[in-house]
C-alpha cells in the first residue's frame, strides 16, 4: 500500500500534487507551486490567528462576556476562526 492510500486527507489538504498511476499505486510528485502555496496558506492562517488573538485580547472582560467568550478561551476561538 502506498502512502497516499494510508493518509489521503493529509496529502489533499497540505500538498498540491500531481498524481500519476504507477503499478496500481499513485505516485506523488510535489510541485514547487504546491509547496509555495502551502507555505503562503500557513502564513496567512498564522496571521489570521494572531490578529484574532490580538483583537480579542484588547477587549474588556465585559465585552468578551457579551460575545459569550471567556478570556481563557481566546486561543481556542482563534484556532477555530482559522479552521473555517
Amino acid at each position: 500500500m502506498c502512502l497516499i492510500d494510508e493518509h489521503p486527507r493529509a496529502y489533499i489538504l497540505f500538498i498540491e500534487t500531481t498524481l500519476e498511476p504507477k503499478q496500481g499505486c499513485w505516485r506523488q510528485e510535489t510541485s514547487r507551486k504546491g509547496i509555495i502555496m502551502n507555505v503562503a496558506r500557513s502564513f496567512n492562517n498564522w496571521r489570521k490567528y494572531r490578529q484574532t488573538v490580538t483583537e480579542l485580547g484588547r477587549m474588556s472582560s465585559r465585552e468578551l462576556q457579551d460575545l459569550g467568550i471567556n478570556r481563557a478561551d481566546i486561543h481556542s476561538v482563534a484556532r477555530q476562526s482559522v479552521a473555517r
